[in-house]
């Protein structure tokens, strides 16, 4: 049975996610942003900034895949569902559950870009930049985690331990 080790509790998470938002709201004023949730490890934190942020938004949500059932990124990235609503000249923040080694969100970030979004900003709730093999531009950034494996607040191994609300290593 795998061990879990708690790094960052609900609470510390939950202060984060209001000081982000306090944030974003503060540059996003009067912009009516589209936010782009990654799935599916961003929803949990998609929803939470939605609410803290407390201002009109538009959300859509993008779905890629690299990892499979795996621990270690497959380093191909597959777009598995596209936006559905047009960014063209509109002002869009990317949020991440976590960046990791970069593909991904480097992938992301190209295929927005190509749609001609007005602005294009990324938040992340956790940042792993030991892993980092493609550098990324992060604007709002929670936290920055050690190099570990870690779960819950959204995040999965093999789509296990998303319910869990605090931040945790997974330790075998």
């Amino acid at each position: 049975m795998d061990k879990l080790k708690i790094v960052i509790t609900k609470e510390v998470i939950a202060q984060r996610i209001d000081e982000l938002a306090a944030e974003i709201r503060r540059d996003y004023k009067d912009k009516n942003p589209i936010l782009i949730g990654v799935l599916k490890g961003s929803f949990v934190f998609l929803s939470d900034l939605v609410r803290a942020m407390n201002i009109p938004v538009e959300v859509d949500f993008i779905r890629v895949s690299s990892y499979g059932a795996c621990k270690e990124t497959s380093g191909k990235i597959k777009l598995v569902q596209g936006l559905k609503i047009p960014i063209k000249g509109r002002h869009v923040l990317v949020v991440e559950d976590i960046v990791d080694g970069g593909l991904t969100v480097s992938f992301l970030l190209d295929y927005v870009k190509r749609r001609k979004p007005a602005s294009l900003k990324l938040c992340t709730l956790f940042d792993k930049p030991s892993r980092r093999k493609v550098e990324v531009p992060i604007d709002y950034r929670g936290f920055t985690i050690p190099d570990a494996f870690v779960v819950g607040y959204g995040l999965d191994y093999s789509e296990q331990y998303r319910y869990l609300p605090d931040l945790c290593v997974l330790e075998e």
